[in-house]
């Protein structure tokens, strides 16, 4: 003690205060007082104290054991209650059997935690236990830095520079060649320190892995059911497991050893302010892993395509707003000598009047900013798009394969593994061929009967959206009526609902929010749901419990979301019939006749069903989030582990609920883009969002993910794909029968005798007449008009008097001919475009191929010339240990074999 605090200043004297500072609190003042006695310098020993107390407090807020040394890889937590006795003993044994698996244990006692009830269980891997199970998972590890250069210089590179982050963010570790690490050929990699020769994330990794497979039953009792961290917690006998995070996300850690990469992360990612920054995708790999990196490497990748897309929907819907005054079918609607003077069929029995034409002014002006020639343009532009971002996604995809390390990377080594809930639930064993132990297996029997259950669970629920639906569309049918009745003189001008709400409009508006309620309750239920029975059928790996859940939760939210939007754009206004002749939504005894499209056609109606879905379903997220984020403060909490213990624990399944929601949006903009160009433009606003709000929540929420690998995106590639290929046939049908594009052009090009669009409003309305509408469709008020006996509607069909009257005209079959022709023209078009475009696209760039063959070579050539050595120290040792006689009758032999090898 005197040899050190008589060098003050000294480097004893921090060693001294590190070995005090280390040890229990309760044993400080002790020491400290001895210290006292024997020295008399009291105000050097006031100061040491207030030193001390300061170090003491600060080395709470660390990753290291307490010797200051030891790293925490893993932290497992535990709490005393009444079934203490036998969660204490699952305890005990399970941690012997952790000691006797290499790994170093330390606890914090309840009294030193801010709850004074949780004990936390810090985990250290020693060197030898690292090296052991990174040769048995073998894992990359360097053992030359690279000497391929990564690219050349790009011209006007400088304009993107403020869009770039530091280099040291974006490339927090040198590009190394790295090989599966061989634990006995340690000289062989590059390990400068093996403290810091394994990252954080890989550590953790291991540890986890140690962790999974470690029993907890007594020696000599071997109960294959009681191993593993999972089973521990869902038993209560731990309360959490996490690695921790290496400092708060507001400040660096005070421990120089320590990357602090947390708060790079959320200085220069997680912060909203950096939305226009590039994403550090190597050190969210470095601290996240891999499957993260891939997650988050996916999204910005898609927000960066969405740009295109955006500024194409742009253009569109600026070409609809510059062609604003010559659109010529809106102007004669709302011309009071044309429109004003065209009475209209009633739209519904009894309570709909007659009404004229340019009451639809504004709703007629509303469509043509959608619905114009640059609207064929963009859906053919977004076939093309989808195939595009598809492709390109596949050749970023292979590169960051190559640049970390997953090439010959295999998902069954570290995926295909049992499942604990598999092992619980099936008692059944059987002899595996491969392996020839006994293991667990679930009857065919069993098998078929919860797969039946399970698909009679999934139709049942999607009977249900069904169902709602059709009652959303009974709702639409009859509060239509209730708005029309509000009508009190039809003759002179229909009702606004408000100042420029139409009934149309606001029963599609009031329609499209309900539907929206309807879908968040059914998502609600349905997620528990597809849960439950997926853990119903048991799967085996937690590959195979990812996909079964993955399709169900798509299939449901495809139905659950598109639904609706597939009702206006293909269904609504197809079978309505004719005046005398209706359709009714439940037969002829129904009074719910179905609907009709404005004179403009269902575009717009389609517009506000997506806006409406699109923008809610945002809201609700951010209602959620802003909710969440007032959750935890664990700045009022003392020690790292405290601090990381309170926060959000992050699902196996928290990246699956993050694609489901962009794949959802990537359906909105692909599916039914053709209706409402503004939807990239909308998708793009909220993915910049998106990505931010992500990443805050990563830094600041959650727990740090346990670090796993994955070399793709898996099972959403295949559903990416597959609404790829069915977005060029939505949008084919719905500007061929939603749109009133094609029956504009025949019109233009077969039709009008000024080759222009003058008359087509009065070509495109059928004549009626009225003295011919049954009682049962007329308005319930006197209808006294003597200059008109006629009303019109949308259709072509012959007029009353004529020897086929009511019948389709010709100028019908020619637009239905068109349409079909359009149809089959546009998706031929936009298939071979697709694949050409992909054939043309290989999926791995050249360059990239070119690397990993060169990797493979040098790996090839410095592990040979690593052997060669090996071997030639080998043969010097065994020569110099060998007598003198022997030696000299050798060296002809020692030559050759070294010229040889």
């Amino acid at each position: 003690y005197s040899l050190s605090l008589h060098r003050i200043g000294g480097r004893q004297v921090c060693t001294f205060t590190r070995m005090v500072v280390c040890v229990d609190s309760r044993f400080f003042f002790f020491n400290f007082w001895k210290i006292i006695q024997k020295n008399s310098n009291f105000i050097f020993f006031f100061f040491f104290l207030i030193n001390a107390i300061i170090t003491l407090h600060s080395n709470k807020d660390t990753v290291f054991f307490r010797d200051g040394v030891r790293r925490i890889d893993f932290v497992l937590s535990y709490v005393d209650d009444k079934d203490g006795e036998k969660k204490q003993e699952r305890r005990r044994e399970f941690e012997a059997n952790l000691e006797k698996a290499g790994l170093e244990l330390e606890t914090e006692d309840k009294s030193d935690s801010k709850d004074q009830k949780t004990y936390f269980l810090k985990i250290h891997a020693p060197w030898d236990v690292l090296a052991t199970y990174a040769d048995v998972l073998k894992i990359k590890v360097p053992f030359k830095e690279s000497d391929i250069p990564h690219g050349q210089d790009v011209p006007l590179e400088w304009l993107s520079h403020p869009f770039r982050l530091p280099d040291h963010v974006m490339h927090p570790q040198p590009d190394y060649f790295t090989y599966p690490f061989d634990k006995t050929k340690t000289d062989f990699f590059l390990i400068s320190d093996k403290d810091t020769f394994f990252p954080p994330s890989t550590r953790n990794r291991i540890v986890f892995y140690i962790l999974a497979r470690c029993p907890y039953y007594k020696e000599g009792r071997k109960d294959r059911g009681k191993t593993g961290i999972k089973r521990l917690l869902s038993n209560g006998t731990y309360t959490a497991a996490f690695p921790l995070h290496d400092c708060r996300y507001w400040k660096k850690a005070r421990n120089a050893e320590c990357e602090s990469e947390r708060y790079n992360l959320y200085e220069h990612w997680a912060r909203f302010l950096c939305f226009y920054k590039e994403q550090p995708l190597n050190l969210i790999r470095k601290y996240y892993g891999e499957k993260i990196g891939i997650y988050f490497a996916w999204l910005g990748f898609y927000t960066e395509m969405l740009f295109f897309a955006a500024v194409m929907g742009l253009i569109c819907f600026t070409y609809g707003v510059l062609s604003y005054d010559d659109n010529i079918s809106s102007q004669e609607i709302c011309h009071p000598k044309i429109g004003g003077r065209i009475v209209m069929c009633p739209l519904c029995d009894k309570k709909c009047p007659f009404w004229k034409l340019n009451s639809t002014c504004l709703s007629s002006w509303q469509s043509h900013l959608f619905d114009n020639e640059g609207t064929v343009f963009f859906a053919i532009f977004m076939g093309i798009w989808v195939t595009l971002f598809l492709e390109f996604w596949k050749r970023r995809q292979a590169r960051l394969e190559y640049e970390w390390d997953l090439v010959d990377f295999e998902e069954e080594q570290q995926q295909l593994q049992i499942r604990p809930e598999f092992e619980i639930r099936c008692t059944n064993r059987r002899l595996n061929k491969i392996t020839k132990e006994m293991e667990p297996y679930l009857p065919v029997t069993s098998k078929c009967a919860r797969f039946c259950l399970s698909a009679a669970t999934v139709i049942f629920w999607i009977s249900l959206i069904v169902a709602c639906i059709i009652g959303v569309i009974a709702y639409r049918l009859a509060v239509y009526a209730a708005f029309a009745s509000i009508i009190k003189d039809p003759m002179r001008k229909i009702q606004l609902v408000g100042r420029f709400i139409t009934p149309q409009l606001a029963t599609s508006v009031t329609a499209s929010c309900i539907n929206f309620v309807i879908i968040m309750i059914l998502n609600f239920f349905y997620e528990r749901v597809a849960i439950w029975i997926t853990d119903l059928e048991i799967p085996k790996t937690h590959l195979e419990y990812e996909n079964r859940l993955t399709m169900k939760m798509f299939l449901f939210q495809f139905v659950n979301y598109y639904s609706s939007c597939f009702y206006v754009a293909f269904f609504k206004g197809k079978f309505v019939g004719y005046p005398g002749d209706y359709s009714y939504m439940f037969g002829n005894w129904s009074n719910l006749r179905n609907e009709e499209c404005d004179p403009g056609g269902c575009l717009i109606e389609l517009t506000t069903q997506l806006v409406i879905v699109m923008t809610g379903k945002q809201l609700f997220l951010d209602c959620q989030l802003i909710r969440q984020r007032g959750r935890h403060n664990p700045e009022n909490h003392y020690s790292r582990w405290e601090q990381d213990h309170v926060l959000q624990n992050f699902s196996q399944l928290g990246l699956f609920y993050e694609y489901l929601e962009m794949v959802v949006q990537f359906g909105f903009i692909t599916l039914f883009v053709a209706s409402f160009p503004l939807a990239p433009l909308l998708a793009l606003f909220n993915n910049i969002l998106e990505i931010r709000v992500d990443a805050w929540k990563f830094t600041t929420q959650f727990k740090r993910p346990m670090a796993s690998k994955a070399r793709n995106i898996g099972a959403w590639q295949e559903i990416l794909n597959a609404v790829a290929i069915l977005s060029v046939v939505t949008n084919a049908f719905i500007m061929a029968f939603t749109s009133d594009m094609i029956p504009r052009m025949v019109y233009l090009y077969a039709y009008s005798k000024e080759s222009s669009m003058r008359g087509y409003v009065n070509n495109s309305l059928s004549i009626y007449d009225i003295s011919q509408i049954p009682e049962r469709n007329m308005p319930e008020d006197n209808w006294f008009d003597n200059a008109t006996s006629t009303c019109r509607y949308r259709d072509y069909r012959y007029p009353p008097g004529h020897q086929r009257e009511y019948t389709h005209t010709m100028q019908f079959w020619h637009i239905l001919a068109a349409k079909m022709a359009f149809i089959i023209i546009m998706e031929h078009v936009v298939f071979v475009v697709k694949f050409f475009v992909a054939w043309m696209i290989p999926d791995v760039p050249s360059d990239v191929k070119a690397r990993i063959k060169r990797e493979r070579y040098l790996i090839q050539e410095y592990l040979h010339n690593y052997e060669v050595e090996q071997l030639k120290l080998q043969l010097s040792a065994s020569f110099i240990t060998e007598p003198q006689s022997e030696m000299t009758l050798t060296p002809d032999k020692h030559e050759v074999l070294s010229e040889c090898l």
